[in-house]
């Protein structure tokens, strides 16, 4: 164990090194500032706590980034916790229910990212948004190098043919699912 002072001293480093990369991912990953504060204050509280266990140097934040990532997986999971409590106890104390509005208006990129699969988000994020290479994205996922290239590579195929289809004319799509499933046009 480190003296205290010393110990102060690695946590501010930390802190004043990291501080704004791990919130910008935070609120990124969040509904409001409530939830991104509580959640940013939880990673450091952990990382204070469990301050021998960060790598030195450059590992330091990818390390961040996966404590990060597992208290938002804590908060989504108590969110999704409590929203279904408040629709069952709504249910069951009125018969009155308001559809909810999904007119949103966003842009074809925004509804495109939200339409991959979790994964692809995910390593999206943190290679574009975050700015992490693929060895420290492994680092944050827990994973092979050679896992993260392959799924960087099939999340952005997947983005690019969810774009595509947007942006291709009705015409033009039924086309190519007539060719792609072996139906000649």
């Amino acid at each position: 164990m480190r003296p205290p002072d010393e110990r102060r001293r690695r946590f501010d480093e930390l802190y004043a090194a990291n501080n704004d990369p791990v919130l910008a991912y935070v609120v990124r990953r969040t509904t409001n500032g409530h939830d991104a504060a509580d959640v940013f204050a939880e990673i450091f509280l952990i990382v204070w706590r469990r301050l021998e266990d960060v790598p030195p140097g450059d590992r330091a934040r990818p390390w961040l980034f996966g404590i990060a990532r597992r208290v938002l997986a804590n908060h989504h999971r108590g969110e999704r916790r409590r929203t279904a409590l408040t629709a069952r106890l709504s249910t069951e104390l009125s018969d009155v229910h308001h559809d909810r509005d999904d007119t949103t208006d966003m842009s074809a990129i925004a509804e495109a990212f939200e339409k991959l699969p979790e994964r692809y988000r995910e390593v999206l994020s943190l290679s574009d948004w975050e700015g992490l290479n693929a060895g420290e994205i492994a680092g944050v996922l827990g994973c092979s190098l050679n896992a993260v290239r392959i799924r960087l590579y099939r999340a952005r195929r997947h983005l690019a043919r969810a774009l595509e289809s947007r942006s291709a004319p009705v015409e033009q799509r039924a086309t190519r699912v007539r060719v792609e499933e072996g139906d000649p046009a």
